[in-house]
């Protein structure tokens, strides 16, 4: 980015490396961070024994208090049998009874009423209950000081990190309404990407789109849609669609070296072989079929996918063979066919909203820390540009999509302002250092004799 070499010259000043510092500042934080964490792990971790063993102890007071109880009510139950008696109908009285012979009598006694409870049974009651109590008192407040410790935990967060992305955002960006509209439609074609044309719709009725750039938005995306909803099938272990388009695309797959029609192939026949013998007939005849131009290549993977014949009685889940039909392989098929087939057609497998989000992502706690040096510095006249970053942010790979072109006599990137421009003889220099070498309209070239006119140098993109 321009003038980096220049901003880093004067961090160097104040002993401030742009990327190795503010890496360090970041690590400390997070360093910080986990260890209030591992401290509130390590108490639940405690609390949690201490719970589990006085949880223990309540079960076995309430077990005893149980058996106390049943004691208690069979002892009942026997005193009531034995305090009630009577003289069935029909039985004969005592020897000194007169009527005794002629007179059936019913006598029923009022037992008196049974203590209920022993003292000691009382005391056993009364002991466990109040063994319960403090135990439960114990554990509500294990629990209710360890609220504390799991809050400390968000201020910590709070304390080392920066949650205030104001000083890096750019709202007046969204002030014009061709950037508002364009980032619109990079919402709506992110969401045709994911297959939802019914959001992507109301956000183009909402956001009053023009009927062109509405009609561009699903145009744009009708491909990877198509793409999208394959992947989503593969994922569901269903291949037809992807067979379908594999084959439609073949010739171009195989000049691409690619290995994903193969791929589809090998999953489908082994799906086939895995049905069992019902299906040796079917996978026998599918392999005939669509092998036949993979043979020079992948003769020696066919013939191991032939050999699973052998286990077909058995079945193949305790065979070598198991490892093609799990779900590792067809996570991998998945994301093997959206990227061939995004690459065969051109597309990013990712949306222009994703990648701008994920680099944004990357990028954020860089500028963040460097924003708190030059507050605590005060240097924040350096930060001043609109096109430029006061630091380089070392994004993936998979951020890059052009290439980058250093002038070679400025050592400087080129930007808009500062485009690469080819000179008659081949050389490539930087705008800014064509006017620097040229002398009116007579340029010497700085790596060859050749002298030419500095306006015939023609503007190159990369």
């Amino acid at each position: 980015m321009r003038a980096v070499d220049w901003r880093r010259s004067k961090l160097s000043k104040f002993n401030v490396e742009p990327q190795t510092g503010l890496a360090i500042m970041g690590d400390e934080a997070c360093v910080t961070v986990e260890k209030e964490l591992d401290r509130v792990v390590s108490k639940l971790e405690q609390l949690h024994e201490i719970a589990s063993a006085e949880i223990g102890d309540v079960a076995s007071l309430m077990s005893q208090l149980v058996n106390v109880l049943e004691n208690a009510e069979q002892m009942l139950v026997t005193t009531l049998n034995t305090g009630t008696q009577m003289n069935a109908p029909g039985t004969p009285g005592s020897v000194d009874d007169p009527m005794g012979e002629t007179v059936n009598m019913q006598v029923e006694t009022e037992p008196s009423a049974p203590q209920r409870l022993t003292e000691s049974q009382m005391e056993i009651i009364r002991d466990a209950i109040s063994k319960c109590n403090v135990r439960v008192q114990k554990l509500s407040t294990e629990h209710r000081d360890s609220h504390g410790a799991v809050s400390k935990i968000g201020k910590a967060i709070d304390r080392n990190f920066n949650s205030d992305f104001s000083s890096t955002m750019r709202v007046d960006a969204l002030q014009d309404e061709d950037n508002l509209m364009l980032l619109n439609k990079a919402i709506a074609k992110h969401y045709c990407r994911q297959g939802m044309d019914e959001v992507a719709r109301t956000l183009i009725k909402e956001c009053k789109m023009s009927d062109n750039d509405a009609q561009d938005v699903f145009d744009s995306e009708r491909e990877f849609a198509e793409i999208y909803s394959i992947w989503i099938q593969i994922q569901k272990r269903e291949l037809t669609e992807a067979l379908k388009w594999a084959i439609r695309h073949s010739t171009q797959l195989l000049e691409r070296h690619s290995l994903m029609e193969f791929r589809l192939h090998r999953m489908r026949f082994m799906q086939l072989v895995s049905n069992g013998l019902e299906s040796q007939h079917d996978a026998i005849v599918y392999a005939r079929t669509n092998f036949q131009k993979f043979a020079k290549p992948y003769e020696h993977e066919i013939a191991n996918l032939m050999a699973s014949f052998i286990y077909l009685p058995g079945g193949l889940e305790k065979t070598p063979y198991k490892i093609f039909l799990a779900q590792e392989m067809w996570t991998e098929l998945s994301f093997t066919f959206l990227n061939d087939a995004c690459q065969l057609l051109g597309i990013s497998k990712n949306s222009a909203l994703s990648v701008v989000v994920n680099a944004g992502c990357t990028a954020l706690p860089a500028l963040l820390n460097i924003k708190q040096v030059m507050q605590s510095r005060q240097v924040l006249g350096m930060w001043n540009g609109c096109d430029e970053l006061p630091i380089e942010i070392d994004l993936q790979p998979e951020f890059r999509f052009h290439s980058i072109f250093a002038c070679p006599i400025l050592r400087q990137q080129t930007t808009e302002d500062n485009p690469p421009k080819k000179l008659t003889c081949g050389h490539v220099i930087s705008n800014d250092a064509l006017h620097k070498l040229s002398n009116g309209h007579i340029l010497k070239c700085p790596y060859c004799p050749v002298e030419q006119n500095a306006e015939e140098a023609v503007r190159i993109y990369f």
